[in-house]
């Protein structure tokens, strides 16, 4: 099963891609999209629509699962993050791609084993997950470990059912 792993963001939205067979997983792309800081809000937000639609369309992933949305000091960036999260979550939807969604105490607990690990260790353990894959970033690593903890979630649900 090919799984996109979103980690949502304005300005930069980090995607990952992994190849889960049981419990072995295996990296295929990652990457980030960005948009530019000075264009009004509405085309970048239609910027990374486009950019994602053209991601699935290219990469054809069986599921997706995406990072939930935590609550910032500053309203004004939650609430972009959360139009950015929108975004992300309507093209796969559009795709007919069902989502998971992972807040992101979850994500760390599941790949580095506690829920306040630092993004350095995210990334590590990644790394370790994934041998070879060379990561765009830490949005990137991100979304990878997004992607690596809903390969858990569907491995554990299977088990169970």
């Amino acid at each position: 099963m090919k799984i996109l792993g979103l980690d949502p963001g304005l300005g930069t939205t980090g995607w990952g891609i992994i190849e889960a067979e049981g419990n072995r997983l295996g990296h295929v792309a990652n990457g980030q999209i960005k948009t530019e800081s000075s264009a009004p809000l509405p085309r970048r937000l239609a910027a990374l629509a486009q950019q994602l639609e053209l991601l699935i369309e290219e990469q054809r992933p069986d599921a997706a699962a995406a990072e939930e949305i935590f609550v910032n000091k500053n309203p004004q960036s939650t609430l972009k993050l959360g139009q950015a999260r929108g975004v992300v979550l309507m093209c796969a939807a559009r795709a007919g791609i069902d989502v998971g969604e992972y807040a992101a105490r979850l994500v760390k607990k599941a790949v580095v084993g506690t829920g306040g690990a630092e993004k350095a260790q995210v990334h590590a353990m990644v790394s370790r997950l994934l041998p070879g894959a060379s990561i765009a970033g830490p949005d990137a690593a991100d979304a990878l470990a997004v992607a690596i903890t809903h390969a858990h979630h569907l491995t554990t649900a299977k088990r169970l059912a």
